[in-house]
């Protein structure tokens, strides 16, 4: 077999990242790819209502779904919104895409084109509010923006002019209006989500990678909110399913960044990542064949 560098592919810095790698080269019509949306496909932005995926995302996407059993978005968003931020729907090439939304409450597949969800959790009507009073109480209303997720409600402090300080300063307030209805906090880069227990990324990829029967799965991720799902990839490991760890390199997150197998310098690089991979799996298919 060829040297994954040779089409470009960084080399994992563990054997178990170098591990999944092989794996997924060898067998990658039983590989899942999985990628969170924000600060992995799409850069960062104040308002993330304006968020969309990076320019090459939906190309490299299409260029190597149809190479693997499937191409899994996870995100915290609602899934229609991460598929018309993301640009997915009707692209030649992602017949093998599903984006699985609020941490897998809710999925969308290219091959129907439609949203599958169960009913939202009556905690999240009443966060929503209540929230405005919070934040009011606080001192922490200017400059925080609140964005509603239909499942969730989450209160970003990027744009407030302390944005550390507004963030520490609502961690305590927001877990206790959490707690009072049934919800918990998870923090991320400069936003706090209240949402329902029990969903996060790990649950959707391990019972996604189970449903598919993958026998090697990618997780790429740039904050907090990825740990459960590496945490996943690391007991999936442990099970004889081979994976690599990917972090969508960022300043504001280090704790990915000392878990993952690979680093790449933002949704550019992860592009250049899935690009890569597809090069690599046809230039093998292609040699198998002659």
């Amino acid at each position: 077999m060829g040297s994954p560098q040779q089409h470009d592919l960084p080399s994992p810095v563990t054997s178990a990242g170098r591990d999944g790698l092989d794996a997924l080269l060898s067998d990658p019509e039983r590989a899942v790819i999985a990628l969170d949306f924000d600060g992995t496909l799409a850069p960062i932005v104040p308002d993330p209502e304006q968020a969309r995926a990076h320019p090459g995302a939906v190309h490299a996407l299409a260029a190597l779904a149809p190479r693997v059993a499937s191409v899994a978005v996870i995100t915290g968003r609602p899934a229609g919104v991460a598929v018309r931020h993301g640009g997915f729907a009707g692209v030649p090439g992602l017949g093998h895409l599903v984006v699985l939304g609020h941490y897998g409450a809710e999925r969308w597949d290219a091959v129907s084109g439609t949203v599958h969800a169960p009913a939202p959790h009556p905690g999240v009507a009443a966060v929503r509010a209540e929230l405005p009073g919070v934040l009011e109480s606080v001192g922490a209303w200017r400059g925080t923006w609140i964005e509603e997720k239909g499942r969730a409600v989450a209160v970003h402090t990027r744009r407030a002019g302390d944005p550390q300080a507004a963030f520490e300063a609502l961690r305590a307030p927001l877990s206790d209006l959490a707690a009072r209805h049934g919800l918990i906090v998870e923090p991320g880069r400069l936003v706090l989500e209240l949402r329902p227990p029990g969903m996060d990324k790990g649950a959707a990829l391990t019972a996604y990678v189970r449903e598919v029967a993958a026998t090697s799965v990618l997780y790429a991720g740039d904050d907090l909110g990825d740990l459960p799902a590496f945490a996943a990839v690391d007991e999936l490991r442990k099970d004889g399913v081979p994976g690599l760890l990917v972090c969508s390199g960022s300043s504001e997150v280090t704790e990915l960044a000392e878990r993952a197998d690979v680093v790449v310098d933002g949704p550019q690089g992860v592009v250049g990542l899935l690009s890569g991979l597809a090069r690599a799996i046809s230039s093998r298919g292609q040699t198998g064949k002659s």
